[in-house]
């Protein structure tokens, strides 16, 4: 199994000079950043003192480009972008609290602004780039790089997307890193702990599970699950579908849904602390909203909310071969883990109280800004650790007959290399197709399409003779190269795995769902395939040899 280890610092580089690096957690809502200063990691403020940066860019008429504060509750003003990075057109109708003007592009949606169409690539690089400009403010220098955090389960378009966000805004990506994992990188070394943990990671707009395991500076991700499409936005969108059904109002005006999403954000907030709170405010249209919302209606109407996450915690410990009881810890990461009915059922789920010592919304990017630290070369004495994180869903070919071979394991420690022999299927054949596919399921029918690439130049032979040598390599930002190489003469193709736009929503969720539920269904197809494959092979053997022998 391979693993990553942390770069050695560089022997260039004079020990007492230090090399910033920063630490960035691009969220759904809001965003941070964070350095290593005097061996402890810290979020950098803005001028008003702020460190969370509101996840909201506004182009305006006039050509400017408001970010952050200035830009949150403005008409045409763009939330929530995360959810949008390599997302394709076809994507986007589930999900929540939508408001944005989209429009249909190759790939990757786009959304019309009053400056033109824009890419989610091209507003996330605005609020990179705003977090760059606050580094180099604070630091009075430049930094080296980034190290910049995504969710567990972004696939290798959303992944792709992040890193040229980064490089639009002019940031070197050190790597990207899981935000959970980041997350037990500042809980781990914090506070030298060792054993099992779950990171419980509910944010804005995304939710991760993970466990891994802490030992003497080891930190291996062994089990990871997890939603692209459920997040703290989602809690306000059914307090928003709430204020609806309960004032009666006429369908609302987008600025108007922007208003009472703000308003469904800030009652929830206000729920962490009070038992009740008051909903007021007057529409475009002259309606007036004036409803009181208790705790305890919130907590009823987002119980399927909480209980999905844990349906994804569930999974994880099968995964992992674990039981609730088999954790030592659990670690809570984002904002949205405030809310008490969350945090109490997280501590009934897995029997004791979660860890909650770092501040929820800071801790992604302080573990981040630690292994930044690190990669920048500025490794202390008694830094020395281990950094493994796992592949969440596994990666193979097609094979004949629509079967579906994984070379490369979900929850594979990450980097990593794999490679299988495969075969010629027809006498003379000269050329193969190679179907890169990602997914439990057993026929690749049922699994996602990634790539389709072809290996040209193959020496005629007898079908079977041939050795085609098939290579999976990841890399520790979740990439996929894919690498085919005929052996007898060294003729090769490959191809690296960008897809044009991500998976739906509900097809992260669904896809393991859907391989335990229909894993008989599965066996028998995958046996049924074989079975007629090795016919069909067999009368074509026969018929070959009654050709050469039939007298």
């Amino acid at each position: 199994m391979a693993l990553l280890q942390i770069a050695e610092p560089d022997a260039a580089a004079a020990p007492h000079q230090h090399r910033w690096a920063l630490g960035i957690d691009l969220g759904t809502t809001h965003s941070l950043v964070a350095v290593v200063r005097n061996g402890a990691p810290e979020c950098l403020l803005d001028e008003d003192g702020h460190t969370l940066l509101p996840s909201i860019v506004r182009y305006a008429d006039d050509g400017a480009v408001l970010i952050g504060r200035r830009a949150a509750g403005q008409t045409g003003a763009i939330a929530s972008v995360k959810r949008l990075m390599g997302r394709g057109y076809a994507d986007i109708p589930n999900l929540a609290s939508n408001t944005l003007e989209l429009v249909e592009g190759d790939g990757m949606v786009r959304l019309h602004t009053a400056q033109g169409v824009k890419t989610p690539v091209e507003v996330s690089a605005r609020i990179l780039g705003a977090l760059a400009e606050r580094a180099r403010a604070r630091l009075g220098e430049d930094f080296v790089g980034a190290v910049i955090t995504v969710p567990a389960y972004f696939d290798d378009a959303q992944r792709q997307a992040t890193k040229d966000a980064a490089r639009r805004a002019g940031i070197h990506v050190l790597r990207l890193l899981n935000e959970p994992t980041a997350a037990a990188l500042a809980y781990g070394l914090d506070r030298a702990a060792e054993g099992v943990f779950a990171i419980y990671d509910l944010g804005g707009g995304t939710f991760d599970l993970s466990i891994l395991r802490l030992s003497r500076g080891l930190f291996e991700v062994i089990a990871t699950h997890g939603d692209s499409a459920l997040g703290g936005d989602d809690f306000d969108h059914r307090i928003y579908c709430w204020m609806l059904e309960q004032a009666r109002i006429n369908p609302p005006s987008p600025a108007d849904i922007a208003r009472m999403m703000r308003a469904a954000r800030a009652a929830k907030e206000a729920l962490t602390q009070d038992e009740s709170t008051r909903i007021a405010l007057t529409l475009d249209s002259g309606e007036a909203i004036d409803l009181t919302l208790s705790r305890a209606t919130f907590f009823e109407m987002t119980t399927l909310l909480l209980e999905k996450t844990l349906a994804n915690v569930l999974a994880a410990l099968r995964d992992a071969n674990l039981a609730a009881n088999d954790i030592d810890g659990v670690v809570l990461v984002g904002g949205a883990t405030r809310m008490p009915h969350v945090r109490r059922a997280v501590a009934e789920f897995f029997g004791k109280e979660p860890l909650v010592d770092l501040d929820p919304d800071q801790v992604v990017a302080l573990g981040a800004a630690r292994q930044a630290n690190i990669l920048a070369g500025n490794r202390d004495a008694n830094e020395d650790w281990l950094l493994l994180d796992v592949i969440p869903l596994s990666l193979g070919v097609e094979m004949l007959g629509g079967l579906a071979e994984k070379i490369i394991p979900r929850n594979a420690t990450l980097p990593i290399a794999r490679a299988q022999e495969f075969t010629t299927a027809r006498d003379g054949q000269t050329a193969m197709s190679i179907h890169v596919v990602q997914g439990e399921r057993e026929m690749v029918a049922d699994c996602r399409s990634l790539a389709r690439f072809e290996l040209r130049g193959i020496p005629p032979m007898v079908a079977g003779a041939a050795r085609i040598r098939v290579t999976f390599q990841v890399d520790a930002d979740g990439l996929l190269t894919v690498l085919a190489r005929e052996e007898s003469t060294g003729v090769a193709a490959n191809i690296t795995v960008q897809p044009s736009y991500g998976l739906t929503d509900t097809e992260i969720a669904d896809m393991l769902r859907a391989s335990l539920a229909h894993a008989a269904d599965d066996r028998d197809a995958r046996a049924l395939a074989e079975a007629r494959l090795e016919g069909e092979q067999l009368l074509a053997a026969t018929a070959s040899a009654i050709a050469a022998d039939g007298d």
